[in-house]
């Protein structure tokens, strides 16, 4: 006699009770593990400024110290933040070796501690996922039940440093397609996320808010005004991507040796730093709070910033991109402010949230983090400006390990399933006619400009 198969709802509530208790383990560790990452990089960089006010020059030495753990400890860590987590989800199972825990704490914490410019999203996100990939292993879960676990992980990682629990678990399950999520392990994230952010509430983390103090009043004009906004970050996202990769492979062409590339790369940084002033170096976090405070920031600010990152990420250096993306999008929200008549604090919010739509192409965390971080009266607006951001970067990404499952646009093909790096998006004639006077004006232009 065949024996009688459990039906749906037994099924689905032992499934409920079985992710529930796996993702609160999760959440503890990683909640626990950013708080010790967070208050290690803090106290760390700290007394390096109290101690000297030119400790950025130490740059070269931080940098060789990273590229020197890569080459002889760990080879395969070799990347920036959740871009490695992205490729570990996507290719392995989301297996991630031990080692790549100590050595991703240890290379953030001698990148920023000596100036260079990256942030603590990524390297707790990674962290976080490691932890997850060894809590999984331990309890012998097969590939698809890792996978789940570690996505978990890098959800906690990111809703414990961003300070947002929702839009921190939702970010962790769409920066890993451009176009979708995974719905599968949207309880497990959800649940990770919020005990994640209350275990680093709890320890002493405390984060970077500011609930506008005025609703803005909608009108015709206004909704343009953030319209153009939205267009307007879309462009910077692209200037940040672009500038990332570009330094990326120049590193490669002009220092392939780790002891070349350190000399290039802190050089440069120590340069940056004196042309700006200092501010593009470290995490930031004083240009991003004096600009959601309503203070005016010069558009070449953000502008040093990502070219600090990319000199930092392309040269050996090691860190998220997670704050510069908040310090390039709340700077430019603020520069663009004065010349479109819109508040400054509130521009800068909605810029703060809108590059990392158009960086990482994650409008929908985007979103819930304008409401989480500044209040519901400016979520609405920042939504749209985050969609049309997202839309404007195009298949570009600030993590290349993304891989596309949706084109942006109905009149481009994609190799979905793809890694984001190496695409290449096809035009179809599909809906062309106005595409094709589009183009023609382009090229016309273009070649009147040549003559």
């Amino acid at each position: 006699m065949a024996r009688e198969r459990p039906g749906e709802d037994a099924v689905i509530f032992v499934s409920v009770v079985k992710w529930t208790a796996l993702a609160l383990c999760v959440g503890l560790i990683t909640g626990a593990s950013t708080w010790l990452l967070v208050w290690t990089l803090d106290r760390g960089a700290a007394e390096a400024e109290r101690w000297w006010n030119y400790y950025f020059l130490l740059m070269p030495a931080g940098l060789l110290a990273s590229g020197l753990i890569i080459k002889y400890l760990a080879p395969r860590a070799a990347g920036h933040g959740a871009a490695g987590v992205i490729d570990a989800i996507h290719r392995r199972s989301g297996r991630i070796r031990p080692i790549q825990v100590p050595v991703e704490f240890a290379r953030t914490f001698l990148t920023i501690v000596s100036g260079g410019s990256a942030g603590k999203e990524g390297p707790s996100a990674q962290i976080g996922a490691g932890l997850a990939s060894i809590f999984a292993d331990g309890l012998r879960l097969n590939d698809g039940d890792r996978r789940k676990a570690v996505i978990c992980g890098v959800s906690g990682g990111f809703a414990s440093v961003f300070g947002t629990p929702i839009a921190g678990a939702v970010f962790g399950m769409e920066c890993l397609f451009v176009g979708s999520m995974r719905y599968d392990a949207l309880l497990p994230s959800f649940v990770t996320g919020v005990v994640s952010y209350q275990v680093s509430s709890w320890l002493g983390l405390t984060y970077l808010r500011r609930t506008l103090g005025f609703a803005p009043a909608f009108s015709g004009v206004f909704f343009m005004k953030i319209l153009f906004a939205g267009v307007c970050f879309g462009v910077v996202s692209i200037i940040f991507i672009e500038t990332l990769a570009a330094l990326s492979r120049i590193s490669g062409r002009l220092a392939p040796q780790v002891y070349a590339k350190a000399a290039l790369g802190g050089a440069a940084l120590v340069g940056i730093a004196f042309l700006s002033g200092g501010t593009s170096l470290g995490l930031g976090v004083d240009v991003i709070r004096a600009a959601l405070e309503g203070s005016f920031v010069f558009p070449s600010v953000f502008l040093w910033k990502s070219l600090a990152t990319a000199v930092t990420l392309g040269f050996g250096g090691h860190g998220g991109i997670g704050t510069p993306i908040f310090f390039v999008g709340a700077a430019s929200g603020s520069a663009l402010s004065p010349f479109i008549g819109l508040d400054t604090a509130l521009l800068s919010s909605i810029g703060f949230v809108a590059l990392l739509a158009g960086a990482a192409n994650t409008p929908i965390a985007a979103s819930i983090m304008a409401a989480e971080l500044f209040g519901p009266g400016i979520a609405p607006y920042a939504a749209v400006a985050c969609v049309i951001s997202y839309v404007i970067s195009g298949h570009r990404s600030a993590y290349p390990t993304q891989r596309i499952d949706v084109a942006k646009s109905p009149s481009l093909e994609v190799e979905r399933g793809a890694a984001v790096e190496g695409q290449r998006p096809v035009y179809v004639e599909r809906q062309g006619s106005l595409i094709r006077v589009v183009s023609a004006a382009v090229e016309f232009f273009r070649k009147g400009k040549g003559r």
